[in-house]
């Protein structure tokens, strides 16, 4: 199914999660996985009633794991020597930020053509159908599981880690009353403080691109 086709069927099981939630635990922190994503992160917002900084989407962390790899991968290095990071909605029109891609402390786009780059980020854009395709009738489980558990001990150890997450933007970016990826730093409040990257022209235009096509999905055209 296409993310919009997901919505109206995860839309009944998340509104009974939050009910849940609010029954059994007084003072949580939500970390939304179900898609589509930014969508899912809204609706459980809405109906928790929480603060902003208490509930908040696992996507930035997912796909910036995978863009890592892939470049890892291509240039045979270790992926703890990669620093890249991955905005916008997830899906077809998240944006993998290469001025702010590393490795070893260079920049990627002294090692890698254009050609390469773009390939690597056709991939990542991807991958989740990659990963399904690979295994037939079963779903993307161990990296997800990665992602939320780095989310998580963010927050319970109180690390003030820097991690793309989908939140709540109120000016930021240019963006209000939408959640959507951007870097944020994570800690035991839950999302501590939105980090405002400076962007190239070219990836503030694909991060509108993506917003737009963010509020589409979840009914907004403010």
């Amino acid at each position: 199914m296409s993310r919009e086709e997901l919505y109206a069927i995860n839309a009944n099981i998340i509104q009974s999660i939050v009910k849940n939630i609010l029954l059994f635990s007084p003072n949580p922190i939500i970390i939304v996985v179900t898609n589509p994503l930014d969508a899912m992160v809204k609706l459980a917002y809405d109906l928790s009633g929480f603060p902003k900084e208490r509930v908040l989407g696992m996507a930035g962390v997912l796909d910036s794991a995978r863009f890592k790899a892939f470049i890892a991968q291509e240039l045979n290095v270790d992926v703890k020597d990669v620093e890249a990071m991955v905005l916008g909605g997830h899906g077809d029109t998240m944006i993998p930020i290469i001025g702010q891609c590393l490795v070893k402390g260079k920049p990627i786009t002294k090692m890698l053509s254009s050609e390469k780059m773009e390939a690597i980020i056709s991939r990542v854009r991807n991958a989740g159908a990659e990963i399904i395709g690979l295994l037939k009738k079963e779903s993307t489980i161990l990296a997800p599981a990665g992602a939320i558990t780095a989310m998580a001990e963010a927050i319970l150890l109180d690390k003030k880690e820097i991690r793309p997450c989908s939140v709540l933007l109120e000016g930021e970016y240019g963006v209000k009353g939408l959640f959507i990826g951007v870097p944020v730093k994570l800690g035991k409040k839950g999302v501590e403080e939105i980090m405002e990257l400076k962007l190239s022209a070219q990836e503030m235009e694909e991060f509108k691109v993506s917003v737009a096509k963010t509020r589409e999905l979840v009914g907004e055209r403010k």
